[in-house]
């Protein structure tokens, strides 16, 4: 295969992993979301305003976001009052939810970084990658731990389509 055919390849499957990944993250979320174990509820057993059956996923799958409209029904607002056991650490963002911030952007330059590792042929790279991501990510995890099964759920759906893309560019570019 001539240089200008793999540099075209590298550069349809870096696109192809970096956006596709989106809607199969957001999709996957969703079904998740939805499932019969899924639990939206607080420390206090109240429904999580944040993390309703009907909101939206963060297309990178480490956060979701209600919809715009009626937060909660009459009957659950007075449950949903803030915990003061559940208040942020110091120095935490008081405006911000238990979802994670810079979703969207950390999961396309994870998959750019794993269907990267694949093409060049170093495997290796990917484990780099999860241990950046976990080890940045630890301390929102364990500020917010309802948010764990979100960013697990997201980074495997994120990672296995990357190792995909990657996988197949890989088989293209070694011929």
């Amino acid at each position: 295969m001539n240089d200008a055919l793999v540099v075209l390849v590298v550069l349809a499957a870096l696109a192809l992993s970096a956006l596709g990944g989106w809607p199969l993250t957001a999709a996957v979320l969703r079904v998740a979301a939805r499932s019969h174990d899924a639990r939206h509820e607080t420390t206090r057993g109240a429904v999580d305003p944040e993390v309703r059956p009907d909101a939206e996923p963060d297309l990178t799958g480490e956060g979701v976001h209600a919809p715009a409209g009626p937060a909660l029904e009459p009957d659950l607002a007075a449950a949903a009052e803030p915990d003061p056991a559940r208040a942020p650490g110091p120095g935490a963002d008081p405006t911000s939810s238990s979802s994670l911030r810079g979703g969207t952007w950390i999961g396309v330059l994870e998959r750019l970084a794993v269907t990267a590792c694949l093409v060049a042929g170093y495997p290796a790279g990917i484990a780099f990658v999860i241990a950046v991501k976990g080890l940045g990510r630890y301390p929102e995890i364990r500020q917010h731990p309802e948010t764990s099964e979100r960013f697990v759920i997201g980074t495997l759906a994120s990672m296995l389509w990357a190792v995909a893309v990657g996988a197949v560019a890989r088989l293209l570019v070694s011929g």
